[in-house]
């Protein structure tokens, strides 16, 4: 029977060693640190704050047009400025927005920027006072200011080594302003001969609510955890519509000039500032 004894204390040893690690494990466990796992967003909140600067580098401002109306003939024309320019470049713009995941945010923006008009065109009908045969140079000038309430929408890709690209299209309103538009003429003989000199008129601007839309691309840094840089390139289309009225309305018709522009479309490059609020 020793034999039985031996295998018996075999056994009883085995299983005292099993309990002893078994407790043992347990008492670790105890001591052990409390392991929690964070929902929260390391940069510190889904709220912020945005500041962005913008230069346009390059506007296209369509084919911006005079409507002459004839009061000898008693109908309207048509006529394209041959040469526009659109200045003063810089704009502004604050905004909020909520970050919903990692990937998609959207915000709420003004953008505030101001302009310049400069346009001249050849009307083949004669400046007032002027004889038949002979045509009309025209040239006008106007400033505007605008500003855009905008909702945007973006796609933030991968990050890496604090860099993350982004994709972005918005919608909205643009409210242009033009200022008094200055106009000056002088006839061109052509076929017949001019009795003037130069001359000129100034007409009241017309201002107006104006569909906007967006694209966006560019990338962030983070700076900390709540602040982010933010450069990237901005396309975006400002619908057609009024810029200066007729001289004067009546049943007939009106006399002198209507300005109308073809809309904006401004290529900008903007940087800015995004900061996580809560």
């Amino acid at each position: 029977m020793d034999w039985r004894n031996g295998v018996c204390g075999i056994v009883l040893g085995t299983g005292l060693l099993l309990s002893g690690a078994a407790q043992a494990a347990d008492e670790a466990l105890l001591d052990a640190p409390e392991i929690t796992i964070s929902t929260e967003k390391a940069d510190g909140g889904n709220l912020y704050l945005r500041g962005d600067i913008g230069y346009a580098g390059w506007v296209d401002e369509g084919d911006p047009f005079y409507r002459n109306f004839d009061s000898g003939t008693g109908s309207y024309s048509n006529v394209p400025f041959d040469d526009t320019r659109f200045d003063k470049p810089v704009s502004g713009t604050v905004g909020l927005g909520y970050r919903f995941s990692d990937v998609f945010r959207a915000d709420l923006t003004a953008e505030y920027f101001e302009g310049r008009f400069d346009g001249s065109s050849l009307s083949a009908n004669p400046c007032v006072g002027e004889g038949a045969g002979t045509s009309c140079a025209l040239s006008g000038s106007a400033n505007f200011s605008a500003l855009g309430l905008m909702a945007n929408a973006y796609v933030d890709l991968a990050t890496l080594a604090g860099f993350t690209p982004y994709l972005g299209a918005g919608i909205g309103a643009t409210h242009i302003d033009w200022n008094t538009v200055h106009e000056s003429w002088a006839c061109v003989a052509g076929g017949g001969a001019c009795t003037g000199a130069a001359a000129g008129t100034s007409y009241a601007a017309r201002d107006s609510w104006r569909f906007t839309y967006a694209l966006m691309a560019g990338v962030s840094y983070d700076i900390t955890d709540r602040l982010k840089f933010d450069i990237g390139y901005r396309y975006s289309h400002v619908a057609d519509g009024d810029m200066f009225r007729f001289g004067a309305e009546s049943l007939a018709g009106a006399t002198g000039a209507k300005g109308l522009d073809d809309g904006l479309s401004r290529h900008e490059i903007r940087a800015g500032l995004r900061f996580a609020l809560w």
